[in-house]
């Protein structure tokens, strides 16, 4: 390098051109100031930027020592600056490095400082440029407050976003993405974006997919996505992603994730609570038309097929069987409602393995099942199966059982008929199957109908008859042999409807139906032992006989009302017998069982009316609270000449008086029949053969009567 001229007081500071170039017009045209120190630290030469940026003319400059145009803090830094300039390698850079500057007028600025060696024929200098940062301080104000706005952005989402340059290297990430994939900052500290990378994808359910969405986006930069991704804690996750551009040009990509598990999770929390919903109304459309412990069509459903069955153009047939369960109460007493259930879902099972899939078979409430037929040739071979398949026994809780039910089987006839007559015809049938002995089905005729409408206007005419007190007692005489003489009247219940007598046979059953028996069996009770005290005032081995059913004594208070009874009309309790028939007895609870034994207590005697025809009874006789029995006129009717020899009756007879009760034997009609039973040692006797039953006004020649019809026994037993 060419040497250089050291100005002093002369100004214009010629300056030797060097291969042609003229550094002086280099150094003015540079906007930055333009210093060369010699090793003494004193000014070489200066350039008019300088001159401008100090506020110093360059004569004042020119041979001064540096150190005035420093602030005091940075006046000995740049002599260490040349020196390690000298000892350091010429390819060793020294980095720009901020200083601060003192102007003439004595204020100060921040000025960015570059050094460097200039050797010379007369020695080493350092030439040192200053660039005034004070509009750089200005923009990097400015930069910093959009790097600020940026950043505050950035990290105030609840996105977490990361950006990655097109080689892979991760550019850049908020708070937000570490956080949301759990990054240790350890990791992040280590600026190794591959276990960064690692890390991220270890967490997800399917990392293949992850990876190979992005080399597909990488391997076309242009394009933007957006997927789902699902983590192994269950999280879910979206993602976003875009190419990042500077001036058009593709230098990276950036990647967004938000956290969408809460989302998510309401999300198939309203699926289920919609599932949930579906689920409740069809359970709702189930209960509304299917009985829940069976499965079948309900009521509401059956009525509704046969409303649509009986709307049908084509002129079907339509067949309507109901089904009644006989003695159903029987199994949920015995075994209990469990085993009541378990029977009906068994009925039901079969009652559809009876019929066709398109059939309707519904439950209509308790042990009553309705099947509906379309377009059936015979109804009845249908009734008929379903009949025989129920008889086939079931096995409940190791006890086995028999189903029996009664059916009836009503059919749309050439008229057009309600959906409601066609059940109702059903149903009369059904009673009428029952009627006639129960386990069957019946095909209803008008005539059933008839007969209902009689059996429901003789109701209503009861409870009239009741309500005015027409029932009315009449007695029939019970005689005993060993004293020759009546000792006992039976109290038995009549009716007198406008003229005509209707028989016990009839309205009692009606009254145990309708719930009239307990009224009836309170006025027939009153009535008797008003009627009946004095006679039985006169001799205290007299007796009152009055029949119980089998409902009545089911009452809690029955016991007591009779005792109320006996003493307001001045009856001795001892002188009354309550009959009731042996099946009050079958499973009786221990309700009836302390009524009679609260009656027995008082001195009331309990015989046991029907003896024989039970099926109970005989094999547990000793342990019924009973003090005497009444033989069946069913068995008294097999004695006809006299001369049969009947072990059976002399076996109840003797089989009775071994457990110390009395024998009535009813039904007598014949002089050889009463004979033949008092052989037998039978201790009374009763019968139209002695006396029909008789109001109370005619009771004593109902005993004039009987006391005859004895002495005629007499002559016969007597006859050779």
């Amino acid at each position: 390098m060419e040497p250089f001229s050291r100005r002093g007081a002369d100004t214009s500071g010629e300056v030797i051109p060097i291969a042609g170039i003229d550094y002086r017009s280099v150094l003015e045209s540079t906007p930055d100031a333009v210093l060369v120190l010699s090793a003494d630290g004193s000014i070489s030469l200066v350039n008019s930027a300088a001159e401008r940026m100090f506020g110093r003319s360059r004569a004042e400059l020119i041979g001064a020592d540096h150190r005035i145009l420093l602030a005091d803090d940075f006046r000995h830094g740049f002599l260490k600056v040349f020196d390690a300039l000298r000892r350091s390698s010429p390819d060793t850079p020294l980095q720009p490095f901020e200083a601060y500057g003192l102007r003439a007028d004595g204020s100060g600025f921040a000025g960015e400082v570059a050094c460097s060696l200039l050797e010379a024929s007369t020695g080493t200098y350092m030439t040192v440029t200053v660039r005034d940062m004070a509009h750089r301080k200005e923009t990097d104000a400015s930069l910093r407050q959009a790097m600020s706005l940026l950043t505050a952005t950035l990290e105030s989402t609840a996105d977490g976003i990361l950006v990655v340059s097109s080689d892979g290297q991760i550019a850049g990430l908020n708070d937000q993405f570490v956080s949301m994939w759990g990054i240790p900052r350890e990791l992040l500290d280590t600026h190794d974006d591959e276990a960064v990378m690692k890390f991220v994808i270890d967490q997800l359910s399917d990392p293949e997919s992850f990876l190979g969405k992005v080399q597909e986006l990488y391997a076309n930069p242009d394009a933007e996505s957006h997927d789902v991704l699902e983590f192994l804690d269950g999280r879910t996750f979206e993602r976003y992603s875009r190419p990042q551009k500077v001036a058009n040009e593709v230098v990276g990509r950036v990647w967004s994730f938000r956290d969408v598990t809460p989302r998510r999770e309401a999300q198939e929390q309203a699926r289920k609570a919609m599932n949930d919903l579906a689920e409740q109304a069809a359970q709702l459309k189930d209960l509304a038309f299917k009985d829940p412990l069976t499965g079948l069509a309900n009521r509401q459903l059956f009525n509704d097929q046969l409303t649509e069955a009986l709307r049908d153009p084509a002129g079907s047939s339509v067949d309507v069987l109901l089904i009644d369960l006989d003695d159903f109460k029987e199994v949920n007493d015995i075994l209990g409602h469990h085993a009541g259930d378990q029977m009906l879902i068994e009925v039901a099972r079969r009652l559809r393995f009876c019929v066709r899939p398109n059939d309707t078979v519904a439950r209509l409430g308790g042990d009553e099942f309705v099947v509906l037929l379309t377009d059936v040739e015979n109804a009845e071979e249908v009734a008929e199966r379903i009949v025989d398949s129920l008889n086939v026994p079931v096995f409940l809780y190791g006890t086995m059982l028999r189903p029996s039910l009664s059916l009836g089987l009503a059919s749309l006839g050439e008229k057009p008929v309600e959906p409601s007559d066609l059940l109702r015809q059903a149903d009369v049938a059904m009673y009428a199957a029952k009627a006639a002995g129960k386990n069957r089905y019946m095909r209803f005729r008008p005539e059933m109908m008839a007969a209902l409408v009689q059996r429901t206007d003789m109701e209503a005419s009861l409870r009239l008859a009741v309500d005015r007190g027409d029932i009315y007692v009449n007695y029939q005489p019970v005689l005993t042999p060993r004293l020759d003489a009546v000792v006992q009247f039976e109290a038995l219940a009549r009716w007198d409807r406008d003229g005509e007598i209707i028989p016990p046979t009839q309205f009692i059953p009606l009254a145990e139906r309708s719930g009239l028996i307990g009224a009836i069996g309170a006025l027939v009770l009153r009535r008797a032992c008003t009627e009946m005290g004095p006679w039985l005032a006169e001799d205290s081995t007299r007796s009152l006989a009055v029949n119980i059913s089998g409902v009545q004594i089911q009452e809690p208070n029955f016991a007591e009302g009779v005792l109320r009874v006996a003493a307001s009309c001045n009856v001795d309790p001892a002188q009354m017998v309550i009959e009731v028939t042996e099946s009050v007895f079958f499973d009786a609870d221990c309700g009836v069982l302390e009524q009679l034994n609260q009656l027995r207590d008082a001195g009331v005697q309990v015989a046991l009316d029907d003896f024989g025809t039970g099926y109970s009874s005989l094999g547990r006789l000793q342990d019924l609270p009973v003090d005497a029995v009444k033989i069946d006129q069913s068995f008294v009717s097999m004695v006809r000449t006299g001369a049969e020899k009947l072990p059976i009756l002399s076996s109840m007879i003797n089989m009775a008086h071994n457990l110390g009760l009395l024998v009535t034997a009813e039904g007598i009609e014949t002089p050889e029949q009463a004979a033949y039973l008092m052989d037998l040692k039978c201790d009374s006797l009763q019968g139209f053969y002695f006396s029909h039953p008789e109001p109370e006004a005619g009771l004593e020649m109902a005993t004039l009567r009987t006391l005859h019809a004895f002495e005629l026994i007499h002559k016969l037993r007597v006859k050779p």
